[in-house]
């Protein structure tokens, strides 16, 4: 059996930044077992599957080792393979997820625009084990529906900030937000998900589906510009809409390859 195979490097206006992204057509599901060991194999924060389904594509993403809810670098990175290599004419994809539902992503000039359920963050008591993740103390911490979110005081905390990885991997959650007000966006943000294989994330387009509400709720602003730090780091512009989020990125390609399963 042999697979096309694209890479695709995510939010970013450059190559070799953003966050890369594996994405793999398919005409129906491989096993589980079987995408799990590609996304291994690819050893990238996440690989996208998708299947045509008449007027929409299902997918799904995996990291190294699990199956995950959402991911929106590997989404944007799916659309961009579909509009440009894949023969997807209109400016509309429908996605469906089994684990997230609906996400419609739009082309939007040199942009892709991913429509994403907000999440519900409520705050949480800084307790020791909770401030123990990191060496600077958050001035806040919430709870969204996977992740846990940390208010820091500027954008310097962020860059310098380190977290104790071992101890995050005992957190019941999916990983750790960090965020500050940012010097040349709104704010910024890096991410933390050893629970789910990755150590540091380098661009989280999930995230910002709690990071968005989070900082309407401290602004009132509707529209941000973000920037996610870590080594590569990642452009985002994110739009709040009451129960929908708004998060749009530029992508580049960097790789177009085949996969060759032989049956063992």
């Amino acid at each position: 059996m042999k697979l096309n195979i694209y890479q695709i490097d995510a939010f970013t206006d450059k190559l070799f930044g953003g966050n890369p992204a594996a994405v793999c057509p398919l005409k129906a599901w491989l096993p589980d077992a079987l995408m799990q060991n590609i996304a291994k194999e690819n050893n990238l924060a996440e690989t996208a599957f998708y299947v045509p389904d008449e007027e929409e594509y299902l997918i799904r993403w995996f990291t190294p080792t699990v199956e995950v809810d959402l991911c929106g670098h590997a989404t944007l990175a799916s659309a961009y393979v579909l509009f440009n290599f894949e023969n997807h004419s209109a400016d509309t994809i429908r996605f469906h997820s089994p684990r997230s539902g609906e996400l419609i992503v739009t082309r939007q000039g040199d942009k892709i625009a991913l429509d994403f359920p907000t999440d519900i963050l409520a705050p949480v008591e800084i307790t020791p084990v909770l401030a123990a993740a990191f060496n600077i103390k958050p001035i806040e911490i919430w709870k969204g529906k996977t992740d846990y979110l940390y208010l820091f005081n500027n954008e310097a905390e962020i860059r310098s900030a380190l977290p104790d990885i071992d101890h995050i991997s005992t957190f019941q959650a999916r990983g750790v937000i960090i965020t500050a007000k940012g010097e040349n966006v709104d704010f910024v943000s890096r991410f933390f998900a050893p629970q789910s294989g990755v150590i540091e994330d380098l661009v989280t387009g999930s995230a910002h589906t709690s990071l968005t509400p989070f900082w309407y709720s401290k602004t009132g602003k509707v529209h941000f510009t973000a920037s996610q730090l870590s080594t590569r780091v990642g452009l985002l512009d994110c739009t709040y809409l009451q129960e929908r989020v708004i998060i749009s990125g530029q992508a580049r390609h960097y790789l177009t390859g085949e996969i060759f399963i032989t049956e063992s």
